[in-house]
């Protein structure tokens, strides 16, 4: 049964930090990312990472502030670190995975607030 299971949301003040989770199962999880989609805005791709934990990627609205990491264990477990939070970065928070098919697999998002 392929699953993609995300935790770590919350509320949080201006300058605080959160880590999100997000375990794979069912599946091989090649490129997995996260993405965040904002009240009345698109969703928005935040950072990605390749298998080996290579070929990182952040958008520029997260770069020296989010880091992104995995594990890949018996479930592959994606993470978003994400410090010096702003208002800005208040989302839902989706994980996504590429499988070994090609087909791309989603979270059920977390929400994110971030109070000033």
């Amino acid at each position: 049964q392929v699953r993609l299971v995300e935790s770590g949301g919350g509320l949080v003040q201006a300058g605080g930090s959160l880590r999100l989770s997000c375990a794979a199962s069912g599946f091989f999880a090649s490129t997995m990312s996260w993405n965040r989609q904002a009240p009345g805005k698109e969703r928005e791709l935040v950072a990605t990472i390749g298998r080996a934990g290579d070929n990182i990627y952040y958008a520029d609205s997260v770069k020296g502030r989010f880091t992104i990491s995995r594990d890949n264990g018996k479930n592959t477990t994606v993470y978003l670190q994400m410090n010096s939070l702003q208002p800005e970065d208040t989302a839902v928070y989706y994980c996504k995975a590429l499988s070994s098919s090609y087909t791309n697999y989603w979270g059920q998002g977390t929400q994110v607030t971030v109070s000033s």
